[in-house]
């Protein structure tokens, strides 16, 4: 009589189980679905089951209405490993998982699949037609109600943007959210003017209608390139760009006081209703005569721009070519000598943001463009590779026959 104890010893030894632990807001890590206390909750569950928790995955701070999640991600890349070390994913409830139904569902059965359950500490359903019809409902109610306080939410912050109350995205250049009134534990915000952050607005437009009494008026890439220079960075420490300088240049509420919210939609991006747009009173920080004067040079200097095609654009190395010092692209740049055009590739940090960005490089176009393809026809256009190509071709010629 013979015994083998593998597979009973495989049976008898206790599942492994991971605790995936979810908040989105601040407001749910202070309350009763905080990250210490699903933790808590999972792990007592997890040892009443007699499972060996291995490890933890948690996510601060992220919606579960899509898989959008880093950390979720990775806890189902580790799922699909060869050596994975769990067999359990236990979370507080299924909305800490997903908040939408359907992908909640086939997330589930991918995971069974590889022979993964989800567990649920508040929500326990099992495997029969009658439970995993009570995890779809459950599902399904997740995600309406996460609709329903999305749209809840909306609502209450235009109400609060009509009121003049500033809804906490980060204020633009020049202002500074300050505390306005309380309402029992909420604080309510207004914008006020940043004395320091204003004064650079001012200077921002003065260098772009008047110079710096050195020169005559600058371009946007020149203001870009004197503040750079003279050591002035945004509000994080990074030099400036062409693209927020010229939105500071147009940004009307510096001078109309008045800011829109709700343009977009800001999940999407998308332009929202513009009966649905709130203007919210703001201090000015320009004189509207000098506002409008920048508007109509800011016209009158616009180039009719082509927008570029990278991939079927003239230039060969259009979004592939980077400068080696600053990592910026390098853009087509151009001189006429004697009649003759000459073309060239120049370092866009450099041009955009001026020499205290990036020395700058160029290099012919027609010399770099001659290595780059000579080195691609060493190294593909071989008499094998070239056979090879060849005869796949004839193959599926072949086939077509």
């Amino acid at each position: 009589m013979t015994f083998s104890p593998s597979k009973t010893a495989d049976s008898q030894l206790p599942k492994r189980a991971v605790l995936y632990l979810r908040v989105s807001t601040g407001r749910q890590a202070a309350g009763d679905v905080s990250l210490p206390s699903q933790r808590d909750l999972n792990r007592r569950y997890c040892e009443g089951q007699g499972w060996d928790v291995v490890d933890e995955y948690v996510e601060p701070g992220a919606s579960a209405t899509d898989d959008r999640r880093p950390v979720f991600q990775r806890m189902l890349e580790d799922a699909k490993a060869a050596d994975r070390r769990f067999d359990v994913i236990c979370v507080h409830s299924y909305s800490r998982f997903y908040r939408n139904g359907a992908e909640m569902e086939l997330t589930i059965r991918k995971l069974r699949k590889l022979g993964i359950e989800v567990v649920s500490v508040t929500q326990p359903t099992g495997n029969d037609p009658a439970q995993e019809l009570m995890r779809q409902i459950i599902g399904v109610f997740d995600e309406y109600t996460s609709r329903e306080n999305g749209k809840n939410v909306t609502r209450a912050m235009r109400e609060s943007a009509k009121q003049g109350f500033w809804n906490g995205a980060p204020p633009p250049l020049g202002y500074r959210a300050v505390e306005a009134e309380r309402r029992g534990a909420k604080i309510k915000k207004k914008l006020d003017v940043d004395p320091v952050e204003a004064e650079l607005v001012r200077l921002i437009f003065k260098l772009y209608l008047e110079g710096d009494g050195t020169t005559g008026p600058l371009g946007v890439k020149g203001v870009a390139s004197w503040l750079n220079t003279n050591g002035y960075r945004t509000r994080r420490g990074a030099t400036f760009g062409v693209g927020p300088l010229h939105g500071i240049l147009t940004n009307r509420c510096y001078a109309t006081g008045k800011w829109p919210y709700g343009v977009r939609n800001a999940r999407t991006g998308e332009l929202n209703d513009p009966a649905g747009i709130v203007e919210i009173d703001v201090p000015t920080i320009i004189p509207l005569n000098v506002f409008e004067n920048v508007q109509a040079r800011l016209a009158n200097n616009s180039p009719k721009v082509t927008a570029p095609r990278v991939v079927n654009g003239p230039t060969l190395l259009t979004g592939l070519a980077v400068c080696a010092t600053c990592g910026s692209g390098m853009t087509r740049s151009g001189t006429t000598r004697r009649h003759k055009r000459y073309s060239y590739y120049s370092c866009a940090g450099c041009k955009q943001r001026g020499k205290s960005v990036c020395k700058g490089r160029n290099i012919a176009m027609e010399k770099l463009d001659k290595l780059v393809i000579e080195s691609m026809a060493d190294k593909l256009l071989v008499p094998q590779r070239v056979s090879r190509i060849l005869e796949g071709l004839i193959e599926r010629h072949a086939e077509k026959d």
